[in-house]
């Protein structure tokens, strides 16, 4: 995708918006991580930036995003579809999880069941480019996918470790503490 540049353009665009050239150290607890995807390999385009602080658990702070999807016809709806596409995948990524016991599954219910609250909403910065001269791409779900990549690229520079299981729970980072052998680097 790296050839291409609509990709290269998205990923410029959002490492200017986030100053991720100034990021800092690996292991300090706060992290930046950068993922890209184009949906589905023939739509929209979508780079991300996630912002996070580890301490008892993951809070992110602030995600970047640029998305280049063609000729946008409804600027507001493309841009609702990008945040609520975030907050969804940062719900996914940090909390939640089908939980099992002897008989099967035993998440049955929203009141048990963790999603993201209002209150664990981070700052969000969108920038939509519109290219009236290139047709419409689908963007559906651009920001899922780049965005909990990021998130876990996020939570490996702020440990210094990565960790490979989700959701990015206190107890699934502790567990990737305890396997790691290679920092990652800064």
């Amino acid at each position: 995708h790296l050839a291409d540049p609509r990709a290269r353009h998205v990923l410029q665009k959002v490492s200017e918006m986030s100053s991720w050239h100034s990021r800092g150290d690996a292991g300090t607890g706060i992290g930046y991580g950068m993922a890209y995807a184009r949906y589905k390999n023939k739509a929209g385009y979508c780079a991300l930036v996630a912002q996070v602080e580890v301490s008892e658990r993951v809070k992110v702070l602030k995600v970047w995003a640029c998305v280049d999807a063609g000729k946008v016809v409804h600027p507001d709806g493309l841009h609702n579809q990008i945040e609520g596409g975030i907050l969804q995948a940062i719900s996914w990524s940090l909390l939640e999880s089908v939980q099992w016991n002897e008989q099967g599954i035993s998440s049955h219910d929203w009141e048990n069941y963790p999603i993201l609250s209002v209150l664990d909403v981070p700052q969000l910065d969108i920038h939509l480019v519109d290219d009236p001269s290139t047709p419409s791409l689908g963007s559906g779900e651009v920001a899922t996918g780049p965005c909990a990549g990021a998130l876990g690229n996020a939570v490996a520079h702020a440990l210094g470790v990565r960790a490979r299981h989700l959701p990015l729970s206190p107890e699934n980072l502790i567990l990737a503490m305890d396997q790691s052998h290679e920092p990652i680097p800064s």
